[in-house]
C-alpha cells in the first residue's frame, strides 16, 4: 500500500480549480431542480394522500419514517462510495446522482395509482431512497468542482433551484386543483396525479441536462493513487463512514446539536400546516379539506419563492457578516413567523409571516454546507456530506418516533399547537449558532487559487 494513501483519507489536496462562469455554476446545480421538485411534493402532497387513503392524523409522524431512516442509511452510504469511484466515462459523483433521479421520476409516476396506505408508504420509501441516492453526491459534486471563493454561490444555486423546484411542485397543486375535476377509484384527486405526473419529468429531465453539460474534474494523481489503495465494496464504506465519525471537527459536532433543533422543528412544520391551515381558515368540510390542501401548496410554494429570490443575496451578506450570524438572523425570522400562523384566520395573510420562513429555507439549503465544507478535508467531502445528512435524518426520526406522544398528551392533537412548538425548536437552533466559531480565513482566499478545506 502506498504511505501516502492513509494520509489522503485525512486531509486536504490543495489543486488549483478553474473559475466557473454564472451560467456553468447554474447549468451545473440545475438537477437540483429536479431532485427538490420531488422532495416539494414529498413536503406538501404526500401527507394529504395518506389522509385521502383514510390515514389518522397522530399517525403522520410515523408513517412519514421513510425519509429519516433512508436518510441514515444511505446518504453517508453514498458519499463513501462515491469519495473512492472515478470512471473516466461516467465520472465520480454523477453516476449516482443518475441513478437517484431514474428512481425518482418511476416513484413519482406511480404515486398517485396507490390504492392503499400500505402501498404509498413503500413508494415513499423507495422515492425517499432515490431522493437521498440523488441528493448527497450532489452536495460533494459543488465542492468538487469550484474553488473556494465560489463555494458560496455554488451552494446558494442550490438553495436557488430548491426554492425554484419546490415552488413549482406547489404551485402545480394549486393549479391544477382549479383545472382538473374528478378523482381515482381510492379518492387520489386528478389534480394531484397531474402534480406527481409532472415531477416524474422534471426530475430526469433537468438531471440529465446536469450530467450531460458538466464534466467532473479528474481526481489528482495523489487521489487516484488513494483510491487504488482503498478496498471498495460496502465493508470498507461503512468503516469509512465510522471512521470519519470519530474524526469530525469539534465545530461540526456543534453544527449537529444545532441541526437537531433546525430539522426537528421543520418536520413538525411540513406535517401540520395543512391541518392548521384546514382548521383556522377552511370549513370542516370534504371540500373545506381539499382547498386547504391546494392553499397549503400555495403558501409552500410562496415561501419557496421567497428562498430563489434572496438566496444569491444571502452569499454578500454571509461574505460581509459570515455564515454563522446569517443563518442565526435566518432562523429567527423563520421561528417569528410560524409564531404568528396558528392565530391567523384569513388565508391570504398568512403569506405575510411566511416570508421569514422562505428567507430561512434559502439559508438552511446553503448557508451551513458554505461553513461545514472548511472544516473537513476535501478527500473525504462525499462521506462527510453523507454525516452532514445523518445529522438531518436523526432529528427527523427521532421526531417520527416521539411527536405523536407530544401532540396527543401534550398539545391537545391541536396542529396549531404543533406549528408553535415548531417555532420554538427554530429559536433555540438560531441562538445555538452563536456556539459556532466561524473560520474565516478562505472566505479571503484569491479566486484564482485553491485553500485547503480542512485537515486533521
Amino acid at each position: 500500500m502506498s504511505t501516502d494513501a492513509p494520509n489522503l483519507q485525512h486531509v486536504s489536496i490543495v489543486r488549483t480549480k478553474p473559475l466557473m462562469t454564472m451560467p456553468q455554476i447554474l447549468v451545473m446545480n440545475f438537477g437540483f431542480f429536479g431532485i427538490q421538485y420531488s422532495f416539494g411534493m414529498q413536503q406538501t402532497a404526500v401527507n394529504p394522500v395518506y389522509e385521502f387513503l383514510g390515514a389518522n392524523p397522530h399517525d403522520l409522524p410515523i408513517l412519514n419514517l421513510a425519509g429519516p431512516i433512508t436518510g441514515l442509511l444511505i446518504q453517508p452510504l453514498i458519499g463513501a462510495l462515491s469519495d473512492r469511484t472515478w470512471s473516466p466515462r461516467w465520472g465520480r459523483r454523477k453516476p449516482f446522482f443518475l441513478i437517484g433521479a431514474i428512481g425518482c421520476s418511476i416513484c413519482l409516476f406511480l404515486f398517485p395509482f396507490v390504492t392503499a396506505v400500505w402501498m404509498a408508504v413503500l413508494l415513499l420509501w423507495l422515492l425517499d431512497a432515490s431522493n437521498n441516492t440523488a441528493m448527497e453526491p450532489y452536495r460533494a459534486f459543488i465542492a468538487d468542482k469550484l474553488p473556494p471563493s465560489q463555494l458560496g454561490k455554488g451552494f446558494l444555486a442550490q438553495s436557488f433551484f430548491t426554492g425554484l423546484g419546490i415552488t413549482l411542485a406547489n404551485l402545480s397543486l394549486f393549479v391544477f386543483q382549479k383545472l382538473i375535476q374528478g378523482s381515482t377509484d381510492a379518492g387520489i384527486p386528478y389534480w394531484v396525479v397531474g402534480s406527481f405526473m409532472l415531477g416524474a419529468v422534471c426530475s430526469i429531465g433537468s438531471v440529465l441536462i446536469s450530467v450531460l453539460r458538466t464534466p467532473e474534474i479528474p481526481p489528482s494523481p495523489e487521489e487516484l493513487e488513494a483510491m487504488r489503495n482503498q478496498k471498495g465494496g460496502f465493508g470498507p464504506a461503512i468503516a469509512e463512514i465510522g471512521e470519519a465519525i470519530r474524526d469530525m471537527p469539534v465545530e461540526l459536532r456543534k453544527l449537529a446539536l444545532v441541526y437537531f433543533f433546525q430539522w426537528y422543528g421543520l418536520v413538525i412544520y411540513w406535517q401540520f400546516i395543512a391541518l392548521t391551515i384546514a382548521q383556522n381558515m377552511f370549513p370542516q368540510t370534504d371540500q373545506g379539506k381539499e382547498e386547504a390542501v391546494a392553499w397549503t401548496g400555495l403558501v409552500n410554494g410562496w415561501y419557496n419563492i421567497v428562498t430563489f429570490c434572496v438566496a444569491f443575496g444571502l452569499v454578500a451578506f454571509a461574505r460581509k457578516r459570515g455564515a454563522k450570524l446569517v443563518h442565526c438572523a435566518c432562523l429567527l425570522l423563520a421561528a417569528v413567523g410560524l409564531a404568528i400562523v396558528p392565530f391567523l384566520t384569513n388565508q391570504y395573510l398568512i403569506f405575510i409571516p411566511m416570508v421569514g420562513f422562505g428567507i430561512a429555507w434559502a439559508s438552511i439549503m446553503g448557508v451551513p454546507y458554505i461553513m461545514a465544507v472548511r472544516m473537513v478535508p476535501s478527500t473525504r467531502l462525499g462521506v462527510y456530506m453523507g454525516i452532514i445528512n445523518m445529522m438531518i435524518v436523526i432529528p427527523m426520526l427521532i421526531q417520527s418516533v416521539t411527536f405523536g406522544w407530544i401532540y396527543t398528551h401534550l398539545l391537545g392533537d391541536n396542529p396549531g399547537n404543533a406549528i408553535l412548538f415548531s417555532a420554538a425548536f427554530l429559536a433555540i437552533a438560531a441562538l445555538l449558532m452563536l456556539w459556532l466559531k466561524e473560520s474565516r480565513a478562505v472566505r479571503d482566499v484569491d479566486d484564482v487559487g485553491a485553500m485547503p478545506m480542512g485537515g486533521h
